[in-house]
């Protein structure tokens, strides 16, 4: 039975950050990915708030070189989905599809994905005028129409952020009042750049390479009422926040958790010794691609203390 050091769970920044800081104290590291590295960030077609980005950035092409310089320290990877876990013991052990993984300490990074609005269009378009994202690409939308979907606080707030670039926001919300706290929907009633769509629901997005109109149906009275772009913007900006989806499952009744996100301290300790978690699983503030790298060093940096003690 091969036992290493460290087995990180999950391929986005966060764990390709681990994985280099772990391959760089010469730990002998897994790192163990489902599908392609990234996370929700190769979805993302320009980056300018990472430090040091190149002009032009893609989350494709950042991530690129993040996992080439992860291989370069030649921490072993694995494809594999991992469907339960024992961290009783001393030694960790990680039951994947494929196989059962064993190792002294852990470092979960398996991130958060956005709830999606749930409509023809909307996955061809992610990137592409659809983002989930404020703060990530908010400027990119400078006196051009946004319209957010949503109306819990996240999706307010969100759109109050939203109005320092758009011309205008529009809510879209699936019912005649939100769920917003009230404190923060007298903001947006005081907005004059805020407008709403009540009882509404986006139906479908088109556009050809960016998106250019959508479909928006009246729950209440079946009306559906076609938005187009402005002719002079040819595209307009449409941001989802309907809630995210920790990717958590197989840690619930392990590890503390909060509406499905781990609770770590600072140095990213769960409430199991030797397990960590890093990223967007984690119970935060800021999600951003930055935040997550910063974790998953002081993860790897945590789990190396570990071992040695």
């Amino acid at each position: 039975m091969k036992v290493y050091d460290v087995v990180i769970v999950g391929g986005g920044p966060a764990g390709l950050s681990a994985g280099l800081y772990a391959g760089r104290a010469r730990l002998n590291a897994l790192l163990i990915e489902k599908e392609k590295d990234g996370g929700q960030i190769v979805i993302t077609s320009e980056i300018e708030n990472y430090p040091g980005c190149l002009p032009e950035e893609s989350g494709s092409s950042l991530v690129q070189r993040m996992t080439q310089q992860v291989e370069k320290f030649g921490i072993e990877r694995a494809a594999d989905c991992i469907e339960s876990v024992d961290f009783s013991g001393d030694i960790k052990v990680l039951k994947g599809k494929k196989e059962e993984y064993h190792a002294k300490s852990v470092i979960i990074a398996t991130g958060a994905f956005p709830k999606p609005i749930g409509c023809p269009g909307e996955r061809e378009l992610i990137g592409k005028g659809v983002s989930y994202c404020a703060t990530c690409d908010g400027n990119f939308f400078e006196d051009f129409d946004i319209y957010v979907v949503g109306g819990g606080d996240t999706a307010v707030e969100e759109a109050l952020y939203l109005t320092k670039f758009g011309r205008k926001v529009t809510i879209i919300h699936r019912r005649d009042e939100l769920r917003a706290a009230k404190s923060i929907q007298e903001k947006a009633f005081k907005n004059p750049k805020i407008d709403f769509m009540w009882d509404s629901v986006v139906k479908e997005i088109s556009g050809d390479g960016l998106v250019q109109s959508m479909s928006v149906e009246n729950v209440k009275t079946g009306e559906v009422r076609e938005i187009e772009a402005d002719e002079d913007d040819g595209t307009f900006g449409i941001f989802g926040f309907i809630g995210y989806l920790p990717q958590s499952k197989c840690f619930e009744g392990i590890l503390d958790m909060e509406y499905g996100y781990i609770k770590t301290n600072e140095n990213m300790e769960t409430n199991v010794p030797g397990v960590f978690a890093a990223g967007d699983i984690r119970v935060k503030d800021l999600r951003q691609v930055v935040t997550a790298c910063a974790d998953g060093a002081i993860a790897a940096v945590m789990a190396e203390k570990y071992i040695e003690e």
